[in-house]
């Protein structure tokens, strides 16, 4: 069986954490929802050093590049996690069908290599899922991730459109480092953005 499925949404995970990321600002770096809540910062430390626990221990394919970078800056997490997470996608690509059946430990339990990866594909999209909610709180438009949001026309079933925020993470990074916003969110006009639209909510 090839594996090349898992590997190929890990690609597409990657662009959608780091373009979620490049959506805050600098000085929304320490904003958390709630005291026991981490602030984005936090956010970003966490799945960079989980990631790496995870491939390092769990995987066995440890990168080149540390997992955290020097200054804890928006642009800084981006260029950092872009970097080792293209790193490990590199390593899994040189991996024969066989590795992924392999058995290995995830925390005390034993699973196989891919059933580890399908794991942490969705605990990134977990926290990432967190930090959409913190843009909402912020009062920041939604680019799409899964699918159509409320600000990239709302439902398909009204002609909502993907919209995202970069088509690469190449051109994200070159679109953040020249503070380029991103393309324009249309909103959903008058068509309702839920299934089940309150009386007052925005459109």
């Amino acid at each position: 069986m090839s594996f090349d499925f898992l590997i190929d949404t890990l690609v597409t995970e990657r662009l959608k954490t780091l373009s979620v990321w490049a959506q805050f600002r600098d000085i929304e770096m320490e904003f958390r929802p709630a005291p026991l809540a981490r602030s984005v910062r936090e956010q970003m430390v966490h799945q960079c050093l989980s990631e790496d626990a995870w491939f390092t221990k769990m995987l066995g394919l440890a990168v080149t590049v540390p997992a955290l970078p020097e200054q804890e800056t928006r642009l800084e997490f981006l260029r950092r996690y872009a970097a080792t997470s293209a790193e490990r996608i590199e390593k899994l690509r040189a991996q024969p069908a066989a590795w992924f059946d392999t058995m290995t430990m995830f925390f005390d339990a034993e699973r196989s290599r891919s059933w580890v990866l399908v794991r942490r594909i969705a605990h990134t999209a977990h926290h990432r899922g967190q930090l959409t909610t913190y843009h909402r709180l912020l009062g920041h438009g939604l680019y799409s991730t899964y699918g159509p949001t409320a600000d990239t026309g709302g439902l398909p079933a009204n002609g909502a459109r993907v919209v995202y925020r970069a088509p690469s993470v190449e051109a994200l990074l070159a679109a953040v480092s020249t503070d380029d916003a991103g393309p324009p969110l249309p909103g959903s006009g008058t068509a309702a953005a839920t299934e089940r639209p309150a009386p007052d909510r925005p459109a």
